[in-house]
């Protein structure tokens, strides 16, 4: 699975690229169908404490699963939505079953 990362307004470290990265590739143990992602890392609202969002995409065969999550941190923002992304893939593979 190929991951690409993308940083808008900012340049990312390489210990967060690395993070990020290890972060989305563990989702292939939960559906090994998996074709390539994309992740968003965005500084929004200067102003706000919760302005780093990371938003992921996924594709799969037949979909594309998209989660933004928003917190403050992108490593935070990036482990709810890897989060969120393992239990839609559950849901997908458990949909698959059952027909």
């Amino acid at each position: 699975m190929t991951i690409r990362l993308q940083c808008i307004n900012f340049s990312a470290r390489p210990e967060l690229q690395q993070f990020v990265q290890q972060r989305v590739e563990k989702l292939s143990l939960f559906h090994d169908q998996i074709i390539d992602g994309e992740v968003h890392l965005k500084l929004e609202n200067y102003a706000e404490k919760d302005n780093k969002v990371a938003e992921i995409k996924l594709k799969i065969p037949g979909n594309e699963l998209v989660v933004k999550k928003r917190s403050d941190s992108f490593e935070e923002s990036t482990d709810l939505g890897a989060e969120a992304l393992r239990r839609l893939l559950n849901r997908k593979k458990e949909r698959l079953r059952g027909h």
